[in-house]
């Protein structure tokens, strides 16, 4: 007799069996579509709320722990309200360092959470493949906004294309490139830093970008080990 055929999985199902996926997904459609919304004060408060509720679904969804409603309720929460603000104001130097200051450590605490959630078994799931790429980009995410406090700090503390002098503060899109080529070892140079306190959060988020990497590297191959 034919075996019978195995139960098709419902669209919603599989994407609540991969919430590091749906969290990855978006933070890649996010930087496709901001270039279009940057213009748009609507269009980034959309994108910024949007951004963090799929991050607080998704990490919700792999480690809900007594801590993490604590996270979202004081960091989260906060952080949310701060990305709408800074969306319609970007110009307002304590906006802008308020949203760096909760979306920093929230950022970093998901990235955590994450990886956390890598290490919890002697299994590797496809979920948890795609959280290896998630945390990643949390990670951007959060110097991205340590770079946005930085030059309300310290004026001038970046350049790039459209301020070669540094005269004009770049808009957080540089600055999350900026974080993503320094994270990526990339470091295309047509963004970069030029003061001493811009330049040591770049040097940070550079190990961060090698120690993640090694990180994951020995996860795989200490479970490879094991199987041999």
């Amino acid at each position: 007799m034919p075996s019978p055929a195995a139960p098709r999985r419902r669209p919603l199902e599989t994407i609540s069996r991969h919430p590091s996926a749906v969290l990855l997904a978006a933070q890649l459609v996010v930087v496709l579509a901001y270039p279009a919304l940057e213009d748009s004060a609507a269009g980034r408060a959309v994108v910024g709320v949007i951004q963090m509720v799929v991050v607080l679904s998704a990490v919700w969804a792999v480690r809900r722990t007594a801590t993490l409603r604590w996270v979202v309720l004081l960091l989260g929460a906060p952080a949310v309200v701060l990305a709408v603000l800074e969306a319609m104001h970007p110009e307002v130097d304590w906006i802008v360092l308020a949203s760096a200051a909760f979306h920093v450590p929230f950022y970093l605490f998901v990235s955590y959470a994450m990886i956390r959630y890598l290490f919890h078994d002697d299994r590797v799931t496809v979920d948890e493949i795609f959280a290896t790429g998630a945390a990643f980009t949390v990670v951007a995410w959060a110097f991205a906004y340590l770079y946005a406090a930085a030059q309300v700090l310290w004026p001038g503390s970046f350049v790039g294309f459209n301020s070669p002098d540094g005269g004009t503060p770049l808009s957080w899109f540089e600055l999350l490139f900026l974080s993503f080529t320094t994270l990526t070892s990339v470091g295309l140079s047509d963004v970069y830093p030029v003061l001493s306190q811009a330049r040591s959060f770049v040097m940070v988020e550079q190990v961060a970008g090698v120690f993640y990497v090694a990180l994951v590297v020995a996860r795989l191959v200490g479970l490879s080990a094991r199987r041999g």
